[in-house]
């Protein structure tokens, strides 16, 4: 059924066939249980089309995250993020217009990431990278990581930066299933996201754009709220309104409303989590959120595609 306006999915994950989720060997037989059926969608190219087949959506833009695969100390192996980007840019030239991809890249492996993104985005065509949120101690203000952020800016193309499973606190909170493990994964995206901006990373590099997970809307606020600037640096805020998007994970209009009157309206893109957090049509659901937390219906427009259409610089 089609939407009063396109909905494009900016949070989608994918794996091409051949490679196995390492959570799936993993903890109680529940939670194999629930990656088994993430697993039998996540590979699936007619599951990842069928809610824009059906005019739930008009797009999706994907993502293949190496966190997924990983499942125990082994090193992932060399060339792992080459096979991801070569299999979802085959994947995307075969739906133009309709899927889009974010290039999966050594987010912490210095000048080898940075090259891994040009090949990505100049040779395959993707529009975009994926980028983990921490490394360990790691931060996205660290050295390691500054020239992926680089190749990102001087290309011109946004940085979808995920949460990951921080170590120490993942554990404390593994207790607390239903919440817990967001709050971790939450905690690390806003830190994440306060590593670039009070490491400078956002003021030396103006051109780059990034998105965060509604996941980081602690980070976001506390920026915001209690980054005041130091004399002849720009504050927070005015970083965020910037440079910084969020998309709509969990559909809620209440932390809808915050993020947009922090961020502004036009720096929310839709996004589901698909099909980890989210399996089901979304469009109706954001329409529902979107209209309860007051959006215009411009706005609207703007949070469901129009936003992310200017993001990929690609048309509608």
């Amino acid at each position: 059924m089609a939407q009063r306006h396109p909905v494009i999915d900016f949070h989608t994950h994918y794996l091409p066939p051949g490679f196995t989720i390492g959570a799936i060997g993993q903890g109680s037989l529940q939670n194999r249980a629930r990656w088994e059926a993430i697993a039998s969608r996540i590979s699936d190219r007619q599951a990842l089309l069928e809610d824009i087949e059906s005019g739930d959506l008009a797009g999706r833009v994907v993502n293949s995250p190496t966190a997924l695969l990983e499942g125990g100390a082994a090193p992932l192996a060399d060339g792992i993020h080459e096979r991801l980007n070569e299999g979802l840019a085959e994947l995307v030239s075969a739906h133009p217009g309709r899927l889009y991809g974010l290039a999966s890249v050594d987010t912490f492996g210095g000048e080898a990431g940075a090259r891994q993104l040009e090949h990505a985005v100049r040779q395959l065509g993707l529009q975009g990278v994926f980028v983990d949120s921490a490394k360990g101690d790691l931060l996205l203000d660290a050295p390691q990581a500054r020239p992926v952020l680089e190749a990102a800016a001087g290309l011109g193309v946004p940085v979808f930066v995920h949460p990951v499973n921080p170590p120490g606190l993942t554990a404390q909170l593994a207790r607390y299933p239903r919440l817990g493990i967001l709050q971790a994964r939450g905690t690390i995206n806003g830190a994440s996201l306060i590593a670039l901006i009070e490491g400078g990373v956002l003021e030396a590099l103006p051109r780059l754009n990034v998105v965060v997970t509604a996941l980081a809307v602690g980070g976001i606020l506390l920026s915001s709220t209690f980054d005041k600037g130091e004399e002849g640096r720009p504050r927070a805020r005015e970083l965020l309104k910037r440079q910084v998007y969020a998309e709509t994970m969990g559909l809620d209009a209440v932390l809808l409303r915050a993020l947009a009157d922090t961020l502004g309206p036009d720096h929310l893109v839709a996004g589901s989590d698909w099909p980890i957090v989210s399996t089901g049509p979304i469009a109706g659901r954001l329409f529902a959120a979107l209209d309860e937390a007051g959006f215009t219906d411009d706005e609207s427009a703007k949070i469901a595609s129009r936003t992310v259409l200017k993001m990929l610089k690609a048309q509608a």
